[in-house]
């Protein structure tokens, strides 16, 4: 009786060791000995690394009206389509280099959205300097991973307004530090179904600051 008793309880043990190493299919080899209640460690969110300072919103109808680099034709558009949503797309960025900010400020008309005239401006100090004008309608400017985006609609003759031949993509960069001026850095011209004949023309290089 004593030697089986000892047996069985050999048994026993080796079952709950058994038991132990494999429970739920993982068991502690995978999931690892769970810490005290008091010591888990809590997730905290880790600060920002960005010290980038937030964009100063600009008024830019007073911008344009003040700046004798904009045309009379585009200062006359400068009225609101409806109540005091006036017809301009503005975007905030760095594009010259600087610490301070860039604005890149699109004019519309109130019809179909034709892009009068993209303008850049350049933060100095409480003012803003005209770095980049370009008139020549249709055009519309945005920022692309740090550089300048022009693009402008090419109409052949007979062509609808809404309905352009090509379009030219010009990209432009800032080169010369705090002095300088923005560069072509590329130019595409995307044909659309109908070809551009003889008359059509790549885009003209803007007026800059």
């Amino acid at each position: 009786m004593t030697a089986g008793t000892t047996a069985l309880a050999g048994i026993s043990a080796l079952g709950l060791f058994m038991t132990g190493c494999s429970t739920g299919g993982t068991g502690t080899r995978d999931e690892g000995v769970a810490p005290p209640a008091d010591k888990v460690a809590h997730a905290t969110p880790s600060p920002s690394t960005s010290t980038q300072a937030p964009f100063t919103k600009v008024d830019p109808v007073r911008l344009l009206k003040g700046d004798p680099k904009v045309s009379a034709r585009v200062k006359a558009q400068l009225k609101p389509c409806t109540k005091d949503e006036y017809p301009i797309d503005v975007t905030y960025g760095h594009l010259t280099g600087t610490t301070g900010q860039d604005v890149v400020v699109n004019v519309m008309n109130c019809a179909d959205a034709v892009g009068l005239g993209a303008y850049v401006y350049r933060a100095s100090g409480a003012a803003y300097d005209n770095v980049f004008t370009a008139e020549e309608t249709p055009v519309y400017a945005e920022i692309d991973r740090g550089d300048l985006v022009v693009t402008r609609q090419m109409y052949a003759p007979g062509d609808k307004p809404a309905f352009a031949s090509s379009e030219v993509v010009t990209t432009y960069r800032w080169s010369g530090g705090v002095s300088g001026k923005f560069a072509q850095q590329d130019q595409v011209e995307n044909d659309y179904s109908k070809a551009v004949d003889g008359s059509g023309t790549s885009a003209p290089a803007p007026t800059t600051g």
